[in-house]
């Protein structure tokens, strides 16, 4: 058997198709942050390309002293400024005395505002992006005072460091979470979780490998919990034995031979000591109680799907999101703490990752990952732009980070410079290029191989 043939296809070029759109205008904005403050200061601005163009370009146009164009290689893209150590490695240039347009020429500060141009450019994408999705779509959450059944684990790790069934998680690190949209975030970077168990409250620490735990064993996208409910049927398969049985859509299994399952859990518990075999369910349907004897398959499965996303679930009357919209102005303010709140989520997930004890290093991914994100459908562009805000803000951190070869290096040059008043030789940043330039690909090779062949593999 082939097993590439299970894959969908036109999913994953659906998913292909978004990731190069929001990278596209990503880095085009960030390479824009650069050569606008670059043509105000004078200097001139010889390339502006999205993506990388060893050897050939897919296109390129002159227009005046600047060639735009489209490379092949999409690891990213790059202004060329005349007189400035980057990526080109354009030794002969800096061999001449410094001309009035060159970027070496300039006075130090402008050359930092240069600098620090792409990621302000990438800060101000997020902000705009996330103050337009509230101001378009709004928001919707879960209050945690909902869950009056608390929570139902989905993963086995949660068990082991002391998380039950029915639990209410009520704070992280002894900040209240007020939603259950961010009890999974706070959760996956927190130290100690407190949670209400009948009635009373219990905290407990979280272990400090728990990412690197989660994606080792290939579950670092699998809902660690969901809102604890009973089992409703959504939809049935029409080639399924849930549907030779005769369940049919919005039945309520209420029992498997003849034991109570108030709670997915129960039901769980119950139907997997049947694999292989068949169980007697008693179903709940408009009012009435039905019995229905089931195959259940070897993976303990009677073949149907249940009402499980938030949405859904708000759908058959089982809880009740909270539903706000944003005017304009409102929004502006709303989208910049939501963005400085993913930015804070983010840098705590940087943290873990850095940290050899957490073996979050293990879950780092490259462009499969990235674009294993995105919505499997066309026209999903909440989702979409979303993601898209996110992804600035990790393109603004990274960027900043002070790695020679990215913004971050050259910005670290500068302040020594103006610290010091003593310019690094050009030498020595042609040196410093060399090595950012070994560590930021040995990082990609690393991140992508790790889709492909390391922990990754297969998420």
């Amino acid at each position: 058997m082939i097993t590439l043939l299970a894959i969908d296809w036109s999913s994953v070029g659906i998913q292909v198709a978004y990731l190069i759109l929001s990278l596209s205008i990503l880095v085009i904005l960030h390479e824009f942050g650069h050569y606008l403050p670059a043509k105000l200061f004078g200097c001139r601005v010889e390339k502006f390309f999205l993506f990388f163009d060893p050897w050939f370009a897919i296109a390129k146009k002159k227009v005046g002293e600047t060639v735009y164009g489209i490379g092949w290689l999409p690891l990213g893209g790059y202004v060329k400024i005349a007189g400035m150590v980057d990526e080109s490695m354009d030794k002969e240039a800096l061999k001449l005395p410094p001309k009035e347009w060159e970027f070496r020429s300039k006075p130090a500060w402008q050359r930092l505002i240069i600098m620090i141009g792409g990621v302000s450019v990438n800060v101000l994408v997020a902000f705009v992006l996330y103050a337009m999705i509230l101001f378009i779509w709004g928001q919707e959450k879960l209050p945690t005072a909902q869950l009056k059944n608390g929570i139902t684990i989905t993963d086995s790790l949660m068990y082991q460091m002391g998380l039950k069934d029915g639990d209410n998680i009520i704070a992280v690190n002894d900040k209240p979470i007020e939603y259950f949209d961010d009890a999974t975030k706070k959760f996956l970077v927190g130290e100690k979780v407190t949670v209400l168990r009948d009635g009373k409250q219990v905290t407990f620490s979280l272990p400090e490998n728990l990412l690197g735990e989660l994606v080792e064993k290939k579950r670092s996208k699998t809902p660690l919990f969901m809102p604890r409910t009973g089992v409703y049927v959504q939809f049935i398969p029409d080639s399924s034995t849930a549907k030779i049985a005769g369940l049919q859509v919005d039945d309520k299994i209420v029992m498997v031979d003849s034991v109570p399952t108030l709670f997915y859990e129960q039901y769980l518990q119950q139907i997997t000591k049947r694999k292989g075999d068949t169980a007697l369910l008693q179903v709940e349907r408009k009012g009435s109680l039905v019995n229905i004897k089931a195959p259940i398959n070897a993976e303990g499965q009677v073949g149907f799907l249940r009402y499980a996303a938030l949405q859904d679930l708000e759908t058959i009357g089982l809880i009740k999101l909270e539903k706000r919209t944003y005017g304009f102005f409102e929004a502006i303010p709303a989208g910049i703490n939501l963005a400085i709140e993913n930015l804070v989520f983010y840098v705590d997930q940087f943290k873990k990752i850095v940290s050899p004890k957490t073996g979050a290093y293990k879950g780092v991914g490259g462009f499969k990952s990235m674009g294993s994100i995105f919505p499997k459908e066309w026209g999903d562009w909440q989702t979409f732009w979303s993601i898209t805000a996110f992804l600035s803000i990790v393109l603004a951190f990274m960027n900043l980070l002070p790695i020679p070869a990215l913004d971050g290096g050259h910005v670290l040059f500068l302040l020594y410079e103006i610290i010091t008043r003593r310019k690094p030789s050009d030498k020595f940043l042609e040196y410093a290029q060399i090595v950012g330039m070994i560590i930021l690909f040995s990082l990609m090779l690393y991140a992508n191989g790790n889709d492909w062949f390391g922990y990754g593999k297969g998420r």
